[in-house]
């Protein structure tokens, strides 16, 4: 099995942004988690701050892998791009937030995602991850 974690602005600085909301831990090591976790899946990994290269991503794995996991951070919430992207690829696409956009900013109630997403985890940390990859077993 062949599962892409993609990763939007900003994450690139988990471990240091704001850790009351989105922990201490890198996501390069909690990656090493996963892959450790679940060693008969081949796992990627793609992080950009540039919506352009994730919606390259997006269509570059979306034919080809059984998964992909988006975490497009606050382009969730204003790329029609990104959206569109999800919806015409075959591989099913799962839209993680490490936070509970419902408790935020009320801009961030507003996904151009998960409409065309196979589901939607929030609010459980990096394990919102996890969630997602045992969403495809």
């Amino acid at each position: 099995m062949k599962i892409s974690i993609i990763n939007g602005p900003n994450l690139n600085l988990l471990g240091k942004r704001e850790p009351e909301i989105y922990g201490s831990q890198t996501f390069e090591e909690y990656f090493t988690t996963l892959q450790i976790q679940f060693p008969t899946i081949e796992f990627t990994y793609f992080q950009s701050n540039i919506e352009g290269e994730l919606i390259d991503k997006i269509q570059e794995y979306g034919f080809s892998f059984d998964g992909i996991i988006l975490n497009a951070g606050a382009y969730t919430h204003t790329s029609i791009g990104i959206g569109d992207a999800v919806k015409a690829i075959t591989t099913a696409v799962i839209e993680v937030h490490i936070s509970n956009t419902f408790s935020r900013e009320s801009f961030r109630h507003q996904s151009y995602i998960s409409g065309n997403a196979k589901g939607v985890i929030l609010g459980f940390g990096l394990k919102s991850y996890e969630l997602a990859v045992q969403s495809f077993l």
